[in-house]
């Protein structure tokens, strides 16, 4: 103890008492000021830590641009964009898969590079930010690249959705306007078919997300992707768990986002409604009586201009028909071939699939020639032997698809769509089915060529070499290519999955380039509780009246009063003498400047929070 000796009589003191008394009143004040200077270190040392944890900053710069960078948020694990001179943060990222608690050092690995930051997580990841060419004048592009250091390290960005509306990424079944409403589990980024997974996403979509705060997100087409959406929180991005491969994105910032890709040439929007053929489909004959029908009903209600849709089922039976050699059609069936001057004014429009029954002539034939592997999608053994061809299921069937990479089956499959539409003197070619990677279906890896959605890509490229007459029911990269996309069938209801997805669902294919499209026919085409209600027929007849195409699967006689069939006439013709010229014009300018012709609210309003989430309006250009 640091205490004072006790107070000793005075007198004379022998020399040896006198030392061993000095002694025993100098050390305990050599104690006091010991402990006295330790009081002092610690107060000094704990002065110091608590003016770094409430002087220090908890973010700090990591990368600067010159109207933006980045910083590290300590607190978080996050990576947040910042735009100058203001200081406003435009994105919060937070980081999964690596220890994002620990920060980044105040050096870096590239720090003899002021256009880089590189920090590694032992064992786990490496981060490389880097300042990249801007993709267009006036933004600023930041890369984000991420590498796992072992196979198991599953890399996810979680991107916020606090204060911040998303737009853009993947269609979903009731697709919302903007994301923030959404909800999905994490599923691989790839196009689908909402018949077959109604949960999954949808066949439109693109690597790039927009939000409201002008910066942009697009991720490598080569990188394996999966997303998340987390209603009102967050969307993530992440690599699939024991598939490493670098995860590449870029940000790019810009005061007014929103240009896609620009299309290689125009095609023109249908001045003319489609009217889908629902009638007798059991043989040729009954569907060329019901053909005639529908075009004398027409006729009668003065909607004769206009293209009649067969499905791929009615198309099938009516080219097996005119094939037919004309003796045995003599003796099998007295109905002549298919003459298409019977519906005239109107159009004829015919379905393909890129799938063909195991069943069917055309596969067995190309089983017993040795050609299936050429032809249809394969399996490639592990331990030697032949392919095998990949099974999968398409309306009900058990079927073979397609292999576009091969030349052989794509110059073949091209030949029989022209070859078909001469026949049946069809104008219009639907294809369906070329969403979804039936690889990943059956949770088989697919061959790097056809890894994601490169079958949807490669078969779009095909298919516009048959002219602007072809529509395709899925996009994934093409949105350049002069297709027209078929939107998803939606329900006969009042829903997101109805009714309330028709907007949202035009802003979204839109967003992403895809402006040229054909919405689902007038009412919906999906059984609901309550079919046949006018009022619902009607808003969405006043809503396709402003779209590239107008559909109709229930004709108006069928459906509603004699006042909704004069209705219908006057939506007709003022979609034909109206809004056909207003696209034509504005498709001029997304030629030139990228810009969407069907626009939100915000576009007008871009500073507004309130017209962020309106997903009841839109914009043909600026001004209609």
């Amino acid at each position: 103890d640091c205490t004072m000796p006790l107070t000793r009589p005075t007198g004379q003191i022998p020399d040896a008492a006198w030392t061993s008394g000095f002694r025993e009143m100098t050390e305990p004040w050599k104690g006091a000021v010991g402990c006295l200077g330790v009081a002092v270190f610690f107060a000094m040392t704990i002065g110091i830590i608590s003016w770094q944890a409430l002087e220090q900053s908890p973010e700090e710069w990591v990368l600067r641009g010159h109207t933006g960078g980045m910083l590290w948020e300590r607190r978080r694990g996050a990576l947040l964009l910042r735009a100058l001179p203001a200081g406003r943060t435009v994105a919060v990222i937070a980081v999964g898969g690596v220890p994002a608690a620990e920060p980044p050092p105040p050096r870096d690995r590239c720090w003899h590079d002021g256009g880089q930051f590189c920090y590694a997580w032992e064992e786990d990841a490496e981060l490389r930010l880097s300042l990249e060419p801007p993709p267009a004048p006036a933004t600023e592009c930041y890369g984000v690249h991420w590498t796992p250091l072992r196979p198991d390290v599953m890399l996810k960005d979680c991107f916020s959705m606090v204060n911040v509306s998303w737009y853009g990424g993947a269609s979903i079944r009731a697709q919302r306007w903007p994301l923030n409403g959404a909800e999905s589990r994490a599923q691989p980024f790839v196009s689908g078919d909402f018949s077959k997974n109604p949960a999954g996403y949808g066949p439109v979509l693109e690597r790039y997300f927009l939000g409201s705060t002008g910066v942009t997100v697009t991720v490598a087409p080569d990188v394996p992707l999966f997303l998340s959406l987390e209603s009102n929180r967050h969307f993530c991005l992440e690599t699939p768990a024991g598939r490493a491969a670098p995860f590449s994105r870029s940000l790019p910032q810009a005061p007014r986002a929103g240009t896609r890709c620009k299309p290689l040439r125009l095609f023109p929007p249908r001045r003319s409604p489609i009217w889908q053929y629902y009638g007798p489909a059991g043989s040729a004959a009954k569907i060329k009586r019901g053909l005639r029908s529908l075009a004398k009903r027409l006729k009668r209600h003065r909607l004769q201009e206009g293209v009649l849709a067969l499905g791929e089922r009615c198309t099938a039976i009516l080219a097996a028909a005119d094939h037919v050699p004309s003796e045995r059609r003599k003796r099998h069936d007295p109905t002549r071939a298919w003459d298409p001057s019977l519906i005239k004014p109107l159009q004829l429009s015919v379905t393909l699939s890129p799938y063909t029954s195991i069943a069917s002539p055309l596969f067995l034939r190309s089983l017993r020639d040795g050609e299936a592997a050429s032809y249809w999608l394969s399996l490639q053994p592990r331990l030697g032997g032949g392919s095998v061809p990949l099974l999968t299921t398409w309306k009900g069937r058990l079927c073979a698809r397609l292999n576009v990479t091969s030349e052989a089956a794509l110059s073949w499959y091209l030949a029989r769509a022209r070859r078909l539409r001469q026949a049946l003197g069809a104008t219009y070619t639907v294809f369906e089915g070329a969403e979804g990677n039936a690889f990943l279906e059956q949770a088989v890896l697919p061959p790097a060529e056809l890894a994601g959605d490169r079958y949807t890509g490669a078969l779009a490229v095909a298919l516009a070499t048959l002219g602007n007459a072809t529509v395709i029911s899925a996009g994934a990269g093409s949105s350049h290519l002069p297709l027209f996309v078929q939107m998803s069938p939606l329900r006969s209801d009042w829903s997101h999955a109805g009714l309330k997805g028709v907007i949202p669902s035009v802003l979204h294919y839109s967003l992403l380039g895809y402006n040229f499209f054909i919405p689902d026919a007038v009412g919906g085409s999906l059984a609901s509780d309550t079919p046949g209600d006018p009022e619902l027929y009607v808003r969405w007849l006043q809503i396709v009246t402003f779209l590239p195409v107008m559909a109709f699967s229930t004709p108006p006689w069928l459906c509603c009063d004699a006042w909704v069939l004069n209705l219908t006439r006057q939506c007709i013709q003022r979609h034909r003498d109206f809004v056909v010229p207003l696209l034509i014009k504005y498709s001029e300018e997304w030629l030139h400047s990228g810009y969407p012709i069907f626009r939100p609210a915000w576009w007008l309003s871009p500073t507004d929070p309130t017209a962020f989430a309106i997903e009841d309006e839109f914009l043909i250009g600026d001004e209609v």
